[in-house]
């Protein structure tokens, strides 16, 4: 329960079910009493069509999100304040779709195509690991794997590997 609204139904209930003080379910809940009692301002209608502008252009626009949609209404003069359009963009629920990852490019003359293993010894894979010994010092280990057969074929340690020993 974070807004003060929730609140105000809460200690309703509070109220309703135990039959307790307004003052007692205010303190269980963590709201003040004047916030309790203070009745909730209706919004204006230049809010209202702002809102439903709002929404609409969400519907019409699904991949802008709230900055964008300032700027637009900023242009047809109905937006004044950014701070402002978010509240209301939050406060509606509206949300833009998470963005589109991008699939990886590749090469398009072959060179990026796997070799699938046929048979032992066909394909061989290579993958580096690291390791520390007990004085700290790094240590890099170099593993060849045959694809077949899943099976390691060499394993070589070193604390450097470089491009000439592989």
């Amino acid at each position: 329960m974070v807004t003060p609204d929730r609140r105000r139904i809460a200690v309703g209930r509070l109220q309703d079910r135990f039959g307790v003080s307004e003052r007692r379910a205010c303190r269980v809940v963590g709201q003040h009493r004047s916030t309790q009692r203070r009745p909730k301002a209706e919004p204006d209608d230049a809010e209202t069509e702002f809102r439903e502008w709002l929404r609409d252009f969400a519907r019409a626009h699904p991949r802008w999100g709230w900055r964008k949609a300032h700027h637009v209404a900023a242009a047809d003069g109905l937006a004044t304040n950014p701070k402002r359009t978010r509240r209301l963009w939050r406060d509606e629920g509206l949300q833009r779709p998470p963005q589109r990852r991008c699939k990886r490019r590749r090469l398009r003359d072959g060179t990026a195509a796997r070799l699938r293993a046929e048979c032992p010894s066909h394909v061989w894979a290579l993958d580096f690991q690291f390791d520390e010994t007990a004085q700290r010092r790094r240590l890099k280990l170099l593993n060849v794997v045959d694809e077949f057969t899943r099976e390691c074929l060499a394993i070589e340690v070193a604390h450097s590997i470089g491009a000439d020993h592989v």
